[in-house]
């Protein structure tokens, strides 16, 4: 599925002393003369340099190489670099190893979470070499993911780690390109579960204990434009950061219905032709930081280095690593009358905690809502089973469609009429789906450390989906997941999602100027839905434990700044989220031109 970056408003500004701004390094060429200006201040007669420069996938860690080994060469350096592809088992071993995780299932896999680096690295192999690192002539480099596991004490003198985010990885993982364990070229036949449900969690482990003892961070995003930074510099950036509001780089998808509000609200992205899902915030987002004219591209995953500021003391104790709740934003415009069948997203429903920790090994369940943003003429949404009609029949039609074959759906799904400002419920195992001609923010818990989706499809009206190659609907239809949506199904019809999924607003404060609305809820849905709606400044609070995601969804911008220290602020424009640590304490919502508002925010329950 293509995924497209969209940057417009998405840096957050931190404030650093002069002499932590100066000691950030810009530039692929300067990042390099630097490094290698650190191994020759190491180097000591009788004493060779040993370094590491570990990191995520897909760094590209070939130029990084020949970066280094010419940058040596030209500051009269003898350099020696030691890939760490020679130090994994053989791609049979590592393969079988994998396939618990990979599992038989099409779709999904079961999470590794206990796993570690040295399940797969030779253990010969790393024994061996502390003895490859001696070498009195000038440096030795260990250059790859997992270059510091074999730090047994001082083992090194200068450690680095190269770090990527998530999207220009999945671009190099769909087109062939990506270079995993034990390899030096890309892998053509990486199959994506391998990552979500096995390699990512090693990559994170190690990651997390690379950190604890590097020391300089660089940003390896773009090959061409490196940037390193010192590790305390790093850190203070880190603590910096999540003092404040944290916006994210949306990410864009067109997919099977394809619509265009997106793109009369946004400046056009290229290459964008219709959007279908866009996500606002969550995990697997990229952060942008400005910490004074460096601008630092970094994964989400960085700031559950501080997960008490960020999701509060009880929701890291329950879900260690995990940004517990996620923003998306689902389109449905368009300009001239088309089918539902066009419009509308899949037919499907989600898992519940139980159901995915048993079957996946996740932490968390997938509860959902749909806020309705903006409604067009017939919008609509599908939701439950009608009371009339034979469940058994519906399931026997998507079993014998498979999404290959036409049937009369709307026999058995409700479509309900929906405006701006309706809000569903969506607890696991209901049956439903954006029902087109309207604009739908989602927002929802998140299942997974790595982001990984869990949408179980039931029917998607047998179309073709999106080829963005061609830029046309060409693309063979999407995939169901029939065993999973039939098993998960609560069959719930039309009178229950009536009575318990059609939400209502309650005004919890306000005056003539401000409102506070929180939405009903049931039980077993673990988050709240508050909406602030304001013309002058507006108080909130975190309370120092709820992690928030707010969402403008009426107004130009809002200003969402500190009560206790007003510099640490942001500003979110419409459609835009961000995501606010439960540390953050006291703030409030500003309409910077004194307009209405709208805020909607996600919040958990208890934390």
């Amino acid at each position: 599925m293509p995924l497209y970056e969209y940057r417009k408003n998405a840096t957050n500004h931190i404030s650093l002393p002069p002499q932590a701004r100066e000691a950030i390094v810009r530039g692929t060429q300067p990042v390099l003369r630097q490094m290698v200006t650190l191994l020759r201040a190491q180097h000591k007669p009788g004493h060779p340099v040993r370094a590491a420069v570990d990191g995520w996938y897909g760094v590209d860690w070939a130029r990084l190489k020949t970066g280094l080994l010419e940058e040596a060469k030209a500051q009269g350096l003898s350099l020696r670099i030691i890939s760490t592809a020679e130090l994994y088992k053989p791609e049979a071993e590592i393969e079988n190893y994998r396939r618990p995780y990979v599992t038989d299932d099409p779709s999904f896999g079961f999470v590794n979470r206990n796993g570690a680096l040295e399940d797969i690295l030779d253990g010969r192999k790393i024994a061996a070499l502390p003895a490859r690192l001696a070498d009195e002539s000038g440096a030795v480099l260990v250059l790859g993911p997992g270059a510091d596991l074999a730090a047994r004490g001082s083992l090194f003198d200068v450690r680095f780690y190269a770090d990527f985010t998530m999207q220009p990885l999945l671009w190099q993982m769909w087109d062939g390109r990506l270079v995993p364990f034990g390899h030096e070229e890309p892998a053509s036949g990486y199959l994506w579960k391998k990552y979500y449900y096995c390699d990512f969690y090693l990559l994170l482990k190690q990651k997390k204990q690379a950190f604890a003892r590097m020391d300089y961070y660089l940003d390896a995003v773009e090959a061409g434009n490196l940037k390193m930074a010192p590790a305390a510099v790093y850190n203070t950036i880190i603590d910096e950061l999540v003092r404040q509001p944290i916006k994210q780089v949306k990410v864009t998808q067109p997919g099977p219905w394809g619509s265009y509000r997106f793109k009369e609200i946004y400046d056009e992205i290229p290459g964008l032709e219709n959007m279908a899902w866009n996500e606002l915030a969550g995990i697997e987002l990229s952060l942008l930081v400005d910490a004074g004219g460096a601008v630092l591209n970094m994964p989400c995953q960085n700031i559950m280095q501080r997960p008490a500021q960020m999701v509060g003391q009880r929701v890291h104790r329950e879900f260690p690593d995990l940004l517990p709740l996620q923003v998306w934003l689902d389109d449905g415009y368009f300009k001239e009358r088309v089918p539902y069948e066009r419009a509308s997203m899949p037919i499907h429903n989600h898992p519940g905690t139980d159901y995915v920790k048993r079957n996946f090994n996740e932490p968390l369940g997938r509860y959902e809502t749909y806020y309705i943003v903006e409604a067009y003429e017939n919008a609509g949404t599908m939701m439950g089973f009608k009371e009339t009609a034979n469940l058994e029949e519906y399931e026997r039609l998507c079993r014998d469609s498979n999404n290959k074959k036409v049937f009369d759906w709307q026999k058995f799904v409700c479509r309900w009429p929906t405006n701006v400002g309706d809000l569903f419920l969506i607890p696991p195992g209901t049956e439903h789906g954006h029902g087109g001609n309207q604009m739908i923010l989602e927002m929802d818990t998140g299942p997974s450390v790595a982001g990984t989706e869990y949408s179980f499809f039931t029917y998607d009206f047998a179309r073709p989906t999106w080829d963005d190659k061609a830029k046309s609907m060409t693309a063979p239809p999407m995939r169901m997941h029939l065993e999973h949506s039939f098993r998960n199904n609560k069959w719930r019809r039309e009178k229950y999602v009536q009575e318990h999924l059609r939400a209502r607003p309650v005004v919890v404060r306000g005056d003539g100027d401000t409102r506070m609305d929180r939405f009903a809820t049931l039980d077993e849905m673990p988050f709240e839905i508050e909406r602030f709606v304001f013309t002058k400044p507006m108080p909130c609070s975190t309370e120092g434990r709820y992690l928030q995601i707010p969402t403008v969804t009426a107004g130009k911008s809002v200003l969402i700044r500190s009560k206790s220290d007003p510099a640490r602020q942001t500003t979110i424009e419409f459609l835009q989220a961000c995501l606010i640590p439960a540390g953050f304490g006291d703030y409030e919502f500003i309409s910077p031109d004194g307009s209405q508002c709208t805020v909607v925010m996600i919040r958990l329950k208890q934390a």
